[in-house]
């Protein structure tokens, strides 16, 4: 469960404050099915206990209602009221989504809603750090364009602001104001008309010794809202702007003891700390916007590997830092910029499908802008179109990833040649059968990595080959690499591992009961791609395997189309290819499993044309869940289809 949301009085708890979830009270994911079941709670929520008319969910729910769109909107609701109260009795009373009147209502604690929660810190000032790390995404992210959730939306994404703002203001009074300058920093660029956000950076610079600074934050201030806007700064910031040419007495800090909003990583007053802000400040002084917007990503690529709303904050400021550098006008920065973070990745879907084509966009408009880039800099350019493009079946990504390999090795800079391989990896699924060629790659960035302290590509080379090997059969060796993959972590505080690594384990032993308990690394970890759909399928993995029950109502998230065809074979003919990713094999093995139960020989064929290239393979190369063997799933094609 996500550390934002605690289990209140056993009832099931939500999460709106990103993608739309819900928890139980053990912090176990809630299946909640499809989009639409998901709009009709994210719907009641934003109702915050109203009753909303069926006639209403209807209209909200589509733009031209179909026939039978109220008995869809009872289907809906009949199976959230299954995943909200499993232990509820068939004809016993909801407790959680009522039927009043004409519609429907949820009948919810005052903290069951993390963006209540959030609420309630920024009023009262109290753990608003916290809180802002409560955010995964936009408010109710599934449905950005809903006008039902226009307002709730934009209600929440002001109260975030000012959030950031309180919490910042605390620092500046605290006295760690050279450390609320980044922040502050990225906040006045993505909302430059937040008057109070100018006032903050420039208070802050004023209070590192940086009165010249200060001053040019008021004046761009200025600047931008005379010339786009077409007004004058406030009166706050035309006396601050006052206050500092006159360096009065009241712009000193306070001396107010411990904040109340911040808790830092290091104790007020200890070295790390004192380090940390003198160094802030310092460079603050001393390098222009260019050399920031650099070191930023640096800062960025660091926090990524810290995992959790770690890696979620530097997803979020990565588009700001390439768009300051696109508005610079200076494209062997921009590339830099995007080529700087070079963030390992092990898994082949993106954890925000969005923002990567953004990415991919800014470096071929890049790459089409620059005639003459540096060799290193353009194979991290291409490495990172490679990277961003996991998953797609791109031949342009492809090639991208192959062209970056083959300049980094004509370099003699292996941090380049690391990244360049990494991409290659991820668009090493061009086909079913290739973890032989994606252990080769692991082997290389293990002996590359070790001989030039390249910690992170070394970690990650351990989990390709934990990948590729649990697929080839070889778990002796899947377990040696695991194991030296938790011994770097462990030394080197990279706490993402630990969640590969214990998934592979359960793996070994596969059960449904492990399964559920390693899941619960996911919550927090910032992995979206990793988490959703993950769990349902495993357990189904296990089941299937075991010849028990499945699940029809389990949200399988990006696995639903191939999941549901053991359901319903009706789908076969027309369901689309697997994505080319770690798990494609395994999802055939299910074409193939519903294509056996429903006899449908032309879907016998496809599965078997696009397995055989794995014959030799197990259903296992994600290293965290498996169908067994290829090899026997074939020869069950072969007699069904020939007879013998």
């Amino acid at each position: 469960m996500s550390a934002s949301v605690e289990p209140v009085s056993g009832e099931p708890v939500f999460g709106v404050l990103g993608p739309v979830v819900a928890w139980d009270n053990e912090g176990e994911p809630l299946p909640l099915k499809g989009p639409r079941h998901r709009a009709v709670l994210a719907r009641l929520i934003v109702a915050r206990g109203r009753v909303v008319p069926v006639g209403v969910l209807v209209d909200d729910l589509w733009t031209a209602p179909p026939a039978g769109a109220v008995s869809a909107v009872r289907t809906f609701v009949a199976a959230l009221r299954r995943a909200l109260e499993p232990e509820r009795e068939a004809r016993a009373k909801p407790r959680v989504l009522i039927t009043d009147g004409p519609g429907y209502a949820l009948r919810l604690a005052p903290d069951a809603v993390d963006a209540w929660r959030f609420e309630r810190a920024v009023a009262t000032s109290s753990g608003v750090e916290e809180a802002l790390g409560w955010w995964r995404g936009p408010a109710y992210a599934d449905f950005p364009d809903e006008p039902w959730a226009r307002a709730e939306r934009s209600r929440l994404t002001e109260l975030r602001l000012q959030a950031v703002e309180l919490l910042a203001a605390d620092r500046v009074d605290s006295g760690r104001a050279a450390a609320a300058v980044p922040d502050l920093d990225a906040h006045v660029s993505e909302h430059p008309w937040r008057e109070e956000g100018w006032r903050l950076l420039a208070l802050a610079l004023y209070r590192s010794g940086r009165q010249g600074d200060a001053l040019a934050v008021l004046r761009r201030a200025r600047s931008l809202l005379v010339g786009q806007l077409g007004v004058d700064p406030g009166p706050d910031l035309r006396q601050l702007e006052t206050d500092i040419l006159r360096q009065a007495d009241r712009l000193s800090a306070p001396d107010t003891g411990d904040a109340r909003l911040v808790a830092p990583a290091a104790p007020p007053g200890s070295p790390e700390a004192t380090v940390w802000d003198r160094a802030v400040a310092a460079y603050e002084q001393g390098v222009g916007p260019k050399a920031r917007l650099e070191s930023t990503v640096g800062l960025l690529r660091s926090l990524a590997i810290t995992g959790g709303s770690g890696l979620v904050a530097s997803r979020e400021h990565r588009l700001t830092a390439i768009s300051a550098a696109e508005e610079l006008g200076d494209p062997e920065l921009t590339a830099r910029v995007i080529g700087a973070y070079d963030v390992p990745a092990i898994w082949t879907r993106s954890d925000d499908e969005q923002q990567a084509a953004a990415v991919v966009a800014a470096a071929e408009r890049t790459l089409a802008a620059t005639g003459g880039l540096a060799a290193p800099v353009q194979a991290r350019l291409l490495a990172t179109i490679a990277m961003e493009s996991r998953g797609s079946g791109s031949s342009r990504a492809r090639a991208a990833a192959l062209r970056a390999v083959e300049i980094a090795r004509g370099l003699d800079d292996p941090g380049v040649l690391a990244f360049a391989l990494n991409g290659l990896f991820l668009q090493t699924f061009h086909r079913t059968g290739l973890a032989p060629e994606r252990d080769a790659i692991g082997a290389e960035l293990i002996d590359l990595a070790g001989r030039h302290g390249l910690v992170t590509y070394e970690v990650l080379g351990h989990l390709i080959r934990i990948q590729a090997l649990s697929a080839l059969g070889d778990f002796e060796s899947a377990d040696a690499h695991a194991a030296a993959a938790d011994r770097l972590a462990a030394k080197h505080e990279t706490p993402l591992v630990a969640v590969f690594t214990r998934w592979y384990g359960v793996l070994r032993d596969p059960g449904e009961a492990a399964y559920r308990e390693v899941a619960k690394l996911l919550d927090g970890a910032g992995m979206p791609g990793v988490q959703r759909g993950l769990l349902p399928l495993a357990v189904l993995t296990v089941r299937l395997r075991e010849g028990r029950p499945l699940d029809p109502d389990a949200d399988y998230g990006p696995y639903e189309p191939w999941v549901r065809l053991l359901f319903d074979g009706e789908g076969l003919d027309a369901v689309p290819d697997p994505p080319q990713d770690l798990l494609q094999e395994l999802l055939w093995v299910l074409v193939a499993e519903a294509s056996l139960a429903f006899s449908n020989k032309s879907a016998m064929d496809r599965a078997a044309r696009a397995l055989e290239p794995a014959r030799a393979e197990l259903a296992a190369g994600s290293g965290l869940v498996t169908l067994g063997s290829v090899a026997d799933v074939l020869d069950r094609l072969r007699t069904r289809r020939t007879g013998h």
